[in-house]
Order: structure tokens, then C-alpha cells, then sequence
């Protein structure tokens, strides 16, 4: 097979599968492939940066350590005091009697190895421990609460539905997120802010509810609400509950959090189902607790407190609370999701509207066509029909790049758009630098079809360097860049590689065909 066929071969394959790539930009729908994403700065959407408060996972961290230890100790028989966690992150355990110190030494040996004794101080047979966290240990769960509260966030926005969403890191505890084509924003912040810890919780139905929002509440239990709106007034209805504060249940051992529609009311509710640990566990709670009320809270709101009536087998509850049908979804995605380790804080907030996207869409456009055109002109006037070569070559470059983007389902942003135009000017460099070689063996009196060869064969190796370097450039703003600069480099690489192929396989091609096929006989150069 000689040089022409493999070539022709090659051209029309990438030409078809270009056009295959582009199709469902300019006409969804008439091919099953996705069409080229536009990133937050043309389409519009939200940015968002988030700071994950982690000290707050370092205090509740330490807060189940201290239940797990006060369980521990009433399992072994050990008499206390006191157990408390401190506003400086540190444990106080209290207790009296050299049998019971003892006791706690070989618990704290045995199971709580990862905590520092900061002091221990006698006074007779009492002692009082103070306990905390190594400074590495601490270190260690706030980066792990970054890691987890992204990947929990990421999982969010992937069952909302938004295409090609932009999140990550940036520094130790703060989280960027651009989500592309979002308008309802605040049903989006509150999705992604929500803690989302879910909690069963037994009433406390010993103590007057009314002394205890006077002030006089009880040790162990705490006053949560209900917040309801009035659908027909608007005004939001708050119902205190007097609730304890020991977790029977969490959210961990969730499996699945789908919306039903209540036959009945004809109202939406989330149905829960726990895996095998929690729906055992649950089952155990409902049959200790028969015609006692059970206060299902989510982020310290109380969702609803039901009177169990029988022990419920098969690890399945719901959530009721006169939701509408978005607010049911969203709290479906968020319990699927899971809790965030710890509460997140809007740092920055910016919504870029639709019509600014599409002013820039269209100002890239025009700047575009106006480097394109002036190109085009240049390399007719001063090239004439090989310039025309050179021209057919630029417009599969821009059909080649857009074909990529859509291939790679990239982003295009509008740095992006700088990137093509760039390419644009620098498209025509390989085949200046062709044309001026081809010239070259023209004047020394070689044929049409040697100076061809020989001006391609010579200016292949320097056009390689040239565009390699480039693409090496590229690869590394791709690679370390964020944002913007990431944008550039995707189009910067594409137009690269595209211009490689048009200069030195589509325009010999053209020379090819028309020097054996055509017989000319003069080169228009």
C-alpha cells in the first residue's frame, strides 16, 4: 500500500469519527454521545468555597470516645465519678478507690492506647485523669474529615444530576465546587451544607417538658424541635420535644433512603433501610421500648416522634414531615450519601447568571472569526493557492479540537476558548514553515513534486520540536494547574496535537493528490 492510500485511509477515518464526536453539539439528540460541556464561565452556575470545620470532627471524635469509655467502665464494674470532655478537647475522668484506679489502668492498656495521659493527680484514693489526643492523632482526623467530607459532598452533587461538576482540596480544610448550569442555587447549598446526621433517639417522658424550657433541664436529655410549615398561612410552626441525649441508632448502618408517596395523605416521605448490623439493632431498640416514643432527628431537628407499638423486624422505618417532593429527594440524596463528618462553612459565593455565559460565548466567537479570518486572508495573499491548502488545513484544526473536547468530554471554559484562538495563529506555523522550504528547492530549480517532498521532509523534525516543547507545556499547566489555566491547557494540547496531523499528513495529502492525481505541473506558492 503506498504513502497516498494509508494516508487518505487515515484522514477520512478521523474526519468521520470528528464528525461523530460533534454532532450532538449542534444537534442533541441525533447521536447517542454527549455533546462539548461548557464549563461555570459560559453557561453559568454556582462557585462555591467551603471550609470544613474540623475541629468540630476532633470534638465529636473525642465526645464518642468518652461514651465509649464511661460504657466501658460500667461493663467492667468500674465506679466513677465523673467522665467529661472539656471546651480544650481533653477527657476528665474522676474516680476514688485503689481497686477501681487499678481497674481503669488496664482498660486505658488494653483498649485506649491512642490516648495521652496529659496529667494525673491524687488527692487521698481519688484520682483525677485528664486525657486527649497526640498531636499526629489530631493532624490525622482533620485531614481524614477533608477527605471524607469531600467524597461525601462529591457523591451529592453526582445524584443531584449536575454534569461535569469541578471539585476539589485547596489547602488543608477548604473545598472548591463550581457546578456548571445549576439555577436553583439555594436548593443547592443547602444539599451540600447539610451535615446530614441522622439520629434515634428515645423521648424523655419522666420529666416535665415545660420545666425544662423554663431552664430546669434534666441531666442526660436535651430540648430539640420540630419545625413545621403551615401550608395554608406560611408561618413556620417550632414543637418543642424533651429528648435524651444518648444516641440509640445513627445513620451509619444506613443501606438505603428512597421517596414513597404515602397512599393515604398522598404525601411524600423518605422510607430508610438499614443493613444487617442496623436492622438488628433497631429491632432491639423497638422491642426494649414498646409504647414508648421514638424521636427520629436529623442535624439536631426532629423530623417526627412516633409511638412504637410493637418491636419491628426487618430493619425498615420512615421519615415523615409534610416534605414537598424536592425537599423528600433531597434528603434522600443526603442520607444515600452519607453524614458529613463535620460541619461545612460557606467561605465565598459567586453566581455566574446565563446571559454573562452567553456574552462570552459570543465575544470568544467573534474574536474567533476575526484572528480566523484575518489568517485566512494572510496566507491567500501571500500564498495563494497553497495558502488555500493551509486554510482548508486550520478549519479541520478547530473541527479536530472540538471534536476532542467532545471525545474527552472535557470542559470548555472560556480560557478554553483563549486556547483556540491562540491555535488558531499558531496552526499556520508549520505549514509557514513548509511553504518557506518548498520555496527554497523551487529557487535551487528541483520539480514540483521533489521540492514538495524535500520541504516536508526537512521541516518535519523542526516542526516536531517546536510543537512537542509545546505540548509539553501544556501537559504540565494540565497537570498542576486549577481552574482556568486547566481549561487553557486542554485546548492548548488538542489544537497541538491537531495541527501536527493537518500540517504534516492532511496538506501533504492535498500536495499528493494534486501533483500525481491533478499532473500539475507549477506550484501556486
Amino acid at each position: 500500500m503506498n504513502r497516498f492510500s494509508w494516508r487518505t485511509i487515515l484522514i477520512c477515518a478521523v474526519i468521520v469519527a470528528s464528525i461523530i464526536y460533534l454532532l450532538p453539539t449542534f444537534n442533541p439528540g441525533i447521536w447517542p454521545h454527549k455533546k462539548i460541556n461548557l464549563g461555570l464561565d459560559l453557561q453559568g452556575g454556582m462557585h462555591l468555597v467551603l471550609e470544613v470545620q474540623v475541629e468540630k470532627a476532633v470534638e465529636s471524635t473525642l465526645e464518642r470516645i468518652s461514651h465509649e469509655i464511661r460504657a466501658d467502665m460500667r461493663k467492667k464494674h468500674i465506679r466513677f465519678l465523673s467522665i467529661e470532655r472539656t471546651g480544650d478537647n481533653k477527657i476528665v475522668i474522676k474516680l476514688k478507690g485503689q481497686e477501681n484506679i487499678d481497674k481503669l489502668n488496664k482498660l486505658l492498656d488494653a483498649d485506649y492506647r491512642d490516648l495521652r495521659i496529659v496529667t494525673r493527680e491524687n488527692q487521698g484514693d481519688t484520682l483525677t485523669m485528664v486525657l486527649d489526643l497526640p498531636e499526629k492523632e489530631v493532624a490525622l482526623i482533620k485531614k481524614m474529615a477533608t477527605d471524607q467530607a469531600l467524597e461525601t459532598i462529591r457523591n451529592r452533587i453526582d445524584q443531584f444530576g449536575v454534569s461535569e461538576p469541578d471539585i476539589r482540596i485547596q489547602g488543608t480544610n477548604r473545598i472548591l465546587i463550581q457546578l456548571p448550569g445549576v439555577k436553583d442555587t439555594r436548593r443547592a447549598k443547602d444539599l451540600i451544607g447539610k451535615t446530614a446526621l441522622l439520629e434515634f433517639k428515645l423521648l424523655d417522658e419522666t420529666h416535665d417538658l415545660n420545666a425544662a424550657l423554663k431552664g430546669k433541664v434534666p441531666p442526660g436529655s436535651e430540648i430539640l424541635y420540630e419545625v413545621k410549615v403551615d401550608p395554608e398561612t406560611g408561618r413556620t410552626i417550632k414543637t418543642p420535644y424533651l429528648v435524651r441525649k444518648r444516641t440509640l441508632l445513627t445513620g451509619a448502618n444506613l443501606k438505603d433512603a428512597r421517596v414513597q408517596i404515602d397512599s393515604r395523605y398522598n404525601e411524600p416521605y423518605v422510607s430508610i433501610e438499614f443493613d444487617k448490623k442496623g436492622g438488628r439493632i433497631f429491632a432491639r431498640i423497638t422491642g426494649e421500648n414498646v409504647h414508648k416514643r421514638l424521636a427520629i432527628v436529623l442535624d439536631n431537628r426532629v423530623y417526627s416522634a412516633p409511638v412504637i407499638q410493637e418491636k419491628i423486624t426487618g430493619g425498615q422505618a420512615r421519615i415523615t414531615g409534610n416534605f414537598t417532593t424536592e425537599e423528600a429527594h433531597d434528603l434522600a440524596i443526603v442520607l444515600r450519601a452519607g453524614a458529613l463528618p463535620a460541619p461545612v462553612k460557606i467561605l465565598e459565593e459567586r453566581t455566574v447568571g446565563p446571559s454573562l455565559g452567553s456574552d462570552s460565548i459570543r465575544q470568544g466567537l467573534m474574536s474567533m472569526l476575526v484572528g480566523g479570518a484575518l489568517v485566512v486572508l494572510f496566507m491567500l495573499i501571500y500564498y495563494r493557492m497553497s495558502g488555500l491548502i493551509a486554510d482548508i488545513a486550520l478549519f479541520f484544526n478547530i473541527v479536530l479540537i472540538g471534536a476532542g473536547l467532545a471525545g474527552f468530554q472535557a470542559t470548555l471554559t472560556l480560557p478554553g476558548i483563549a486556547g483556540i484562538i491562540l491555535t488558531i495563529g499558531m496552526a499556520v506555523d508549520a505549514n509557514v514553515l513548509i511553504f518557506e522550504r518548498i520555496r527554497e528547492e523551487l529557487r535551487l530549480g528541483k520539480t514540483p513534486r521533489a521540492a514538495v517532498d524535500a520541504g516536508y521532509d526537512r521541516a518535519t523534525l523542526t516542526i516536531l520540536d517546536a510543537n512537542v516543547t509545546t505540548l509539553i507545556a501544556a501537559l504540565v499547566l494540565f497537570q498542576f494547574g486549577t481552574g482556568p489555566v486547566k481549561g487553557f491547557a486542554v485546548t492548548l494540547s488538542l489544537g497541538v496535537i491537531a495541527s501536527l496531523f493537518t500540517a504534516l499528513i492532511m496538506t501533504r495529502s492535498i500536495f499528493d493528490f494534486l501533483l500525481t492525481k491533478r499532473k500539475m505541473k507549477k506550484l501556486s506558492i
